[in-house]
């Protein structure tokens, strides 16, 4: 498919999603009971934004983490990255609970970049022949990490608190409580600008510091950049897992291995994704909710068992 058709069509199915974010909902925008304008402004706008910024920063997140551990069946779900970011939030709830959003964000961001190094470190040490092993490894390690975080939860009687960060839902997105998002729009740029290192990285330390990078500097970054996304994700909506697994394995299945060319595709995969499961969790019971996150886990699991069993992607010229 032609680039200009491609994009065409993109721009199409984004802008048709919006439409539907925008007029599907509990309370109907044409009844005349609330103000129409209003509750766009108020509630719709701003959580199909919130949808789209948390889509498509959880798979840019994904891309650097598959580069980083040069595995595509890892994620920051899947490597103990959210569940640090909780443990994070856990701490400053109990230490300085009036702390403002910002502050909390930065602490989960700190705790998650210290939770997924961690995790690179216990890499280092996990066998590479069979390529499941590593995802398996990151999912006891984030398990772990899960069940710490529930006993201290448990324990300081902040367990409702935990199912907030957990449930990956919109419904409570309101202006003003969900610009923390928009840190996802200042770094997707950052990252389109160090694709190409990016792409350096993924061809392991050896290599990459035979062509000159600078391999520490090059993935410090990148996981920190995934620790901010993954921190103002789970501080913002809560964790939707498998979207950075999903989505940069579909693009990569389907337009081969350029990171820059993919790199723009991959994000508005992540964010039409991620409000169409929105919008579907709206449908499915209306006029209550399922949650986002419980949506694409549901299809997100589906599509990581396919992958454990797919052949080999073609390669691309």
């Amino acid at each position: 498919m032609k680039p200009v058709t491609l994009w065409l069509a993109a721009g199409l199915i984004l802008a048709a999603l919006i439409c539907a974010s925008v007029l599907i909902g509990a309370a109907s925008l044409f009844s005349g009971d609330v103000d129409g304008g209003l509750l766009i402004a108020v509630s719709r706008l701003p959580r199909t934004l919130a949808a789209l910024l948390a889509g498509a920063g959880l798979a840019l997140a994904g891309v650097v983490v598959q580069m980083a551990v040069q595995n595509r069946l890892v994620e920051p779900g899947l490597v103990g990255t959210p569940e640090a970011a909780m443990l994070g939030l856990l701490a400053v709830t109990l230490i300085a609970p009036g702390a403002s959003m910002m502050v909390k964000m930065s602490v989960a961001a700190a705790a998650a970049l210290v939770g997924t190094l961690c995790f690179m470190a216990l890499a280092r040490h996990v066998p590479r022949r069979d390529p499941v092993l590593l995802p398996l490894v990151g999912l006891i390690y984030g398990g772990i990490l899960g069940a710490a975080a529930l006993w201290v939860a448990w324990t300081t009687d902040l367990v409702q608190y935990l199912g907030t960060w957990m449930s990956g839902e919109f419904s409570g997105v309101l202006a003003g409580r969900y610009e923390l998002l928009w840190i996802v729009a200042v770094l997707a740029p950052l990252l389109y600008l160090a694709a190409d290192r990016i792409t350096l990285l993924g061809l392991g330390e050896d290599a990459a510091r035979s062509l000159g990078l600078n391999y520490r500097q090059t993935l410090l970054a990148g996981l920190l950049l995934v620790a901010i996304i993954t921190a103002a994700v789970v501080v913002t909506v809560g964790a939707i897992p498998f979207v950075g697994l999903v989505v940069p394995n579909i693009i990569s299945r389907l337009r081969g291995d350029n990171l820059r060319r993919n790199l723009p595709l991959t994000a508005w995969l992540g964010a039409s994704a991620v409000l169409a499961c929105d919008i579907l969790g709206r449908l499915i019971r209306w006029p209550y909710e399922i949650p986002a996150g419980t949506i694409f886990a549901v299809f997100g699991a589906g599509v990581f068992l396919w992958l454990l069993n797919a052949a080999p992607r073609r390669a691309h010229a």
